[in-house]
Formats: C-alpha cells, structure tokens, sequence
C-alpha cells in the first residue's frame, strides 16, 4: 500500500465544456500555486480515461481526486474511486471528490452548494470546506455495476442523454444539440412496462414515459424531477412519468422547474433505500444513464450502500 498523500490529484477532461476547459484551467493551475495547495494535474486522452486514472490514483496514495469539467467527468472519477474501494476494502470514507465546473452539465454542483466559479471552487478547497455524500451503487443487466453521483434515469431520460452524447461524439459542441435531443425525443419518445419496487413494495406497475432517480434535485440545467432529494440523508427520491395524454403530461412541466412535480397527481413518487426497476417485457428492456452517461440496461438495482465519500460543500 502507498503511502497517503495530501496533495490534491486533477484529473482534467480537456474536451469539456465545449472544449474551454484548456483556457480556463491554465489560469485555475495558477490560483493553486498562489495559494500553495500542493497538486498534480493528470490529463484524460479517451472515453472512461478518467476511470482508470482515478483508481491509479487511488492506488498511489492519493486520496484528493477532483474531476475538471463536468457531471460526466465527475461521474468518472467517483466511479474509479469506488470500484477501487470495493476491490481493495478500503473505506470511501478515506477520500474526498469534488468537480472543479467547466462543464457542459454541472447540476451535482448545485446539491452541494459549490459555485460555478472556478476561482470561488479553489478557495474552498483551500479552507477545506468538506461534507459528506452517500454512496449510492447501481447493478444493472448483467451484473454491471456503476456509481451514481447525481441522478439515475431511464425512459424520455436516457434517451435524451444518449443523443446528446452522440452528437458530442461527432464533434459537435454548444447548447444547441441539447435542444435537438430534447425535440427530438419528445417527438420520438414511446413508452415503456416496467415494475417499480421501493424497499421491496410495489409502487408502480404498468406503461412509463420516465423514470428518474436522484441522489440530489437537479438535473438537465435547471430541472428539479426529485426536489426533496439529498445526498447526505441516506434516501433516494424517485419518481415516475406513467403513460397518459400527453396534453395532460405538458402542463405538469412547469412542475418541474418550479420544484412541485412530485405534488402532481399525475406523477409517481416517493422515498426508498433499494429501488428495483425490471422491464415486463423484452422491448422494456431500456437503456439507463447515470449521471448523463449510458451505463447499461434494464433490469436495475439502485441502493444506498451505507457507506459515504467526502465532497466538497459550499457555505449554507
């Protein structure tokens, strides 16, 4: 085992934030120097890079990882820390994650209180202003196993996620191909059968739209599909969109913004520690993202695991 080390580890995506991330983290390395926090910075080349990068990390020593960029990246190096942890037995609770935001998405951010402002983020890291978030592991078709920072979804969700990555994976940048997901989905979107179980009991059974799950309220830049949702209070908020009239489903959306939805008569939601999500038929057998990526197919085991990870926290 490495030595523990108190320098800070940057793993920086250079293609994030619509490929700004170069300009503003020359000047960020820079603050760090000022203020004398010892740090590396190690750059990410493909996709899923920074997974591996922070389990090398981790098994250095180092055990201050922050992503440079946004919910993707940070998605990344929680899930390298955590499949490094549940591999060695080390406790999560050793290390602290955090993103530094010159992101595209940057909705993590918003649960912790962390601004999105680089200079504000290295002064916080400088005070050390750390809190806590619980671990939350998804299993997924096959076994698969990812970690969730965020949010979980799947129907009209993941299918929005999966567009927007393919159009970034065709170089294209900018707000844009957000609303073409958006436009397009929306014309496209067909419902799923799926079985909801939270903590073992039934809450949904049926045709779906979408389903979200949160380990905090934000999502899509400003949506709030599970507003009472923490990521330190040991519970998953999740709701679900049933099939209905489409007309009828358009006025809730302002629910949405305004953090109401989960007071809709129309919407399905609660609080659990496991929720279990099965397709009732081959074609259900949906795609789900985390945290904006793609990481599997339905069937779906979401559960706090009772352990935490120190983050980074704003102040109240």
């Amino acid at each position: 085992m490495s030595k523990t080390k108190t320098a800070w580890y940057f793993i920086v995506n250079p293609r994030a934030g619509s490929g700004r991330t170069m300009t503003e983290w020359v000047p960020a390395e820079r603050m760090l120097e000022q203020r004398g926090i010892p740090f590396i910075t190690a750059m990410t080349d493909h996709k899923k890079h920074a997974v591996e990068l922070a389990r090398e990390a981790a098994a250095e020593g180092y055990r201050r990882i922050a992503a440079v960029g946004g919910d993707g990246s940070l998605h990344e190096v929680l899930g390298g820390v955590c499949d490094w942890c549940a591999g060695t037995g080390t406790p999560p609770e050793e290390f602290c994650v955090t993103v530094v935001p010159i992101g595209s998405g940057n909705d993590w951010i918003k649960s912790c209180r962390v601004p999105d402002d680089v200079e504000e983020v290295i002064r916080l890291i400088d005070e050390e202003s750390f809190g806590w978030m619980d671990i939350v592991r998804g299993i997924s078709q096959g076994g698969k196993v990812s970690w969730m920072a965020n949010g979980c979804g799947l129907g009209f969700d993941s299918h929005v996620c999966d567009r927007v990555n393919r159009q970034k994976e065709r170089g294209m940048r900018g707000k844009m191909i957000y609303l073409n997901a958006l436009r397009h989905t929306l014309f496209n979107t067909r419902s799923i059968r799926i079985s909801v179980l939270a903590d073992g009991k039934e809450v949904f059974s049926g045709e779906a739209y979408s389903l979200a799950s949160g380990n905090g309220p934000w999502s899509g830049g400003g949506m709030r599909q599970v507003p009472l949702a923490a990521n330190d209070d040991g519970l998953l908020d999740y709701m679900v969109v049933p099939k209905a009239k489409l007309s009828s489903l358009a006025k809730e959306i302002p629910r949405l913004f305004s953090g109401t939805v989960h007071e809709s008569a129309l919407i399905v939601s609660g609080r659990c520690r496991v929720l279990q999500v099965a397709p009732l038929d081959e074609s259900s057998a949906d795609i789900i993202e985390f945290d904006g990526e793609i990481e599997g197919r339905l069937p779906l085991s979401l559960e706090i695991t009772g352990k935490r990870i120190q983050v980074l926290r704003g102040r109240d």
